[in-house]
């Protein structure tokens, strides 16, 4: 399987060139291709590049169909670009063998991707927050890198992850549906719009970052009362932290809110995925067929079974690769 990997910035500006240049440096290492696109770096305003700038870059690395399209970072840009991507190019692009990877602010790309196209893409690192922290500031995290490798070479076929003891009531919960979801706010940002994909029976996975509870818990009632959480057979809860305490909290956090989600909606809610705006982190394939599977308190989410994930897998068997099942908690 074609290891080459592009590096673009699609969204926030990248304040310093050193973290994507030690990003990049790693990834090679990892045995990847690595290129950056030619404005990866460009400034304006808050963004990397300007909206066209932006554009462009992202239908030139649709264009040139890399077998990985890593976002530098997130941030807020995707939203401005949504009504003018050429969606049948990004969408033969992933035929061709393309998987975009990203989170956060990507999360539109990966809705548009699915709304659109059909097509998958992977919910997972990113180069500057990931691959280019200093060894100062940690470095890259094992599971991370591990299982980002795994999943681009095509032997990912499966995550798993323990859910706290208040999650204990889900034993022997098992479902099969479409993986999607991602940053819970930008995921609202796409309610009422054409971007927003139409998915009943899947699985949804969401995180969120200094949002604090109340607004996640307003965010989350809103897409209960818009009927999409009632229509799905899970969801999955990553990491919402990063928020501060206030006074008139008086007891109200994170637990808080998840109660009022399962008082607002009949679908089984699950916490404790280990995604989201933290340094362990698993990567998702969006738009994938997943068994989740549920014993005591360990969760699986299981890909093996999905059709185009066979066809990967067995591309990589060509290819040379072993097969090799990986579970990272």
């Amino acid at each position: 399987m074609s290891n080459s990997l592009t590096l673009f910035t699609p969204a926030g500006v990248l304040l310093k060139s050193q973290p994507l240049k030690r990003a990049a440096k790693r990834l090679a290492k990892l045995g990847f291709d690595v290129t950056i696109d030619q404005d990866a770096l460009a400034k304006h305003q808050r963004f990397g590049g300007d909206d066209a700038t932006r554009l462009a870059a992202l239908h030139r690395v649709a264009e040139a169909a890399p077998s990985i399209a890593m976002a530098t970072r997130g941030g807020y840009g995707m939203t401005r670009l949504l009504d003018r991507i050429d969606w049948a190019l990004l969408g033969k692009s992933v035929q061709n063998g393309t998987r975009w990877v990203g989170l956060s602010d990507l999360t539109s790309l990966h809705m548009g991707l699915l709304a659109h196209a059909k097509a998958q893409s992977w919910a997972g690192p990113m180069a500057y927050g990931d691959f280019g922290r200093s060894s100062k500031e940690g470095g890259v995290d094992d599971v991370t890198q591990d299982c980002f490798v795994e999943a681009m070479n095509g032997l990912l076929e499966a995550v798993g992850f323990r859910c706290p003891k208040s999650d204990a009531g889900h034993d022997g919960l098992a479902v099969r549906g479409t993986l999607w979801g991602g940053n819970l706010t930008v995921f609202n940002s796409l309610l009422g719009t054409k971007h927003m994909p139409k998915i009943k029976g899947g699985i949804l996975f969401l995180e969120d970052i200094n949002e604090h509870p109340y607004r996640v818990e307003r965010n989350l009632l809103q897409l209960a009362q818009a009927g999409i959480l009632d229509a799905q057979k899970a969801i999955v809860l990553g990491d919402f932290g990063g928020w501060s305490k206030s006074p008139n909290d008086r007891g109200y956090d994170f637990k808080s809110t998840v109660a009022a989600l399962r008082e607002h909606t009949k679908t089984p809610v699950l916490t404790g995925l280990p995604f989201g705006h933290v340094d362990t982190k698993v990567s998702l394939p969006v738009g994938a067929q997943v068994d989740l599977i549920v014993q005591g308190r360990d969760v699986l989410l299981d890909w093996q079974n999905d059709p185009q994930h066979k066809r990967a897998h067995a591309h990589a068997h060509e290819e040379g690769h072993a097969h090799d099942h990986a579970a990272h908690a």
